[in-house]
């Protein structure tokens, strides 16, 4: 039994972090059209930009002006930002915009999905872009989305965001952003992006149903749903948005718990993509998804029956790798040593303090204790 649950163990992790790529090239060499390019239409949609906002006084005028900046014709444009409670002055700062394209729906705190079914069905645009308020989006980013459009089976595109610090160049999370940015790249060609990033990203206004007040992770779970509709999810890496990082370690584990929380009670808004029978989009899920929200079990289970197995010497060796792993973990929390060392090190940090968030996240979600309204994270 030992033997079992540690192959077990071992080959879901496989699968989630390192198969599951190899089997995404694979794809992408079999069907590499899959995803589709679609061209600029003559006529370019109209759009709405909907941002929520609670208490961004210090950065919404900041992006009214960058979304002003787009280049998209400005007749075709406009900027709806759902403010959610503030009582920093966010509102009088929208309100007082000379811009006729930029309008406000304020009402008092209920969470960000509140906010989203009040502005979404209410926007004018027939393509609804979503966006945070600390998020500068590229000029040329809302027409890299809209193209795909085009295609009537497309109901979501997902644009790329860049993470940066800056006080420091290399940071833990910039190597599992890029890997996960890679993963939505390479899922964006078979058309079943899992999950999208609330930076940016854009939807069909006519395809948008009302979220349950207390959903936690809706950028997550309206991709999912469009999916699993049989509507297309894709990525566009031309549709850039840059995001700064925090330097708050405790609020960003606490933004990492709130997100586990939200992924485990996804599974209840989406079941239909937890069948086999569903074809690619489920195995993404699953594979993209479920398998990682599992991790944390899943090294336990590894590491448990690891031990039971300790008469056979290869065992051993693999007892050794696993506590040698999480040693460098231990040595990443402290940032100290040689820079590829630190770096490495780091990465393992993050690896394993993800997990931890997982975990929490879980039993948040079992005790049903994480609000859905949202804290916004302190940045320089």
């Amino acid at each position: 039994m030992a033997t079992v649950a540690f192959w077990a163990a071992a080959v879901l992790l496989a699968q989630t972090y390192f198969l599951y790529p190899l089997w995404l090239l694979l794809l992408a060499r079999a069907r590499p059209g899959a995803g589709g390019r679609a061209g600029m239409p003559r006529v370019c949609p109209t759009v709405s930009l909907v941002v929520a906002a609670h208490d961004e006084a210090a950065c919404i005028g900041a992006k009214l002006e960058n979304s002003l900046r787009l280049d998209y014709p400005a007749d075709r444009l406009e900027v709806l930002i759902g403010s959610d409670g503030s009582t920093d002055g966010t509102d009088a700062i929208v309100r007082a915009h000379p811009d006729g394209r930029v309008h406000l729906s304020a009402a008092p705190r209920a969470g960000k999905t509140t906010v989203l079914n009040r502005c979404i069905p209410a926007a004018r645009g027939e393509i609804v872009v979503l966006s945070d308020a600390n998020t500068r989006i590229d000029p040329g980013a809302l027409k890299a989305l809209v193209r795909h459009f085009e295609d009537p089976e497309v109901g979501a595109v997902c644009g790329r965001l860049q993470l940066y610090n800056p006080t420091r160049a290399e940071y833990e999370e910039s190597a599992y952003w890029k890997y996960e940015s890679w993963l939505k790249a390479l899922e964006g060609r078979q058309g079943s992006v899992v999950g999208a990033n609330g930076g940016l990203y854009a939807i069909r206004r006519a395809l948008f149903t009302r979220l349950p007040p207390s959903t936690i992770v809706d950028d997550f779970v309206i991709p999912l749903r469009l999916l699993d509709q049989g509507y297309r999810v894709l990525y566009e890496p031309a549709a850039l948005a840059s995001e700064e990082t925090t330097e708050d370690y405790g609020r960003e584990f606490g933004r990492r718990a709130r997100i586990a929380a939200g992924n485990f009670q996804s599974l209840g808004l989406v079941p239909g993509l937890l069948s086999p029978f569903r074809g690619f989009p489920a195995f993404a899920f699953w594979s993209h998804k479920v398998l990682r929200w599992c991790a944390p079990a899943l090294m336990l289970v590894a590491l448990a029956a690891n031990l039971v197995l300790l008469d056979v010497p290869f065992y051993r060796l693999t007892l050794a790798a696993q506590i040698g792993f999480y040693a460098l973990a231990a040595f990443g929390s402290l940032s100290i040593g040689p820079s590829p060392l630190r770096r490495l090190a780091g990465v393992a940090y993050y690896f394993v303090t993800m997990n931890v968030a997982i975990a929490v996240g879980f039993w948040r979600f079992l005790r049903q204790s994480q609000a859905a309204a949202w804290e916004r994270t302190a940045r320089a």
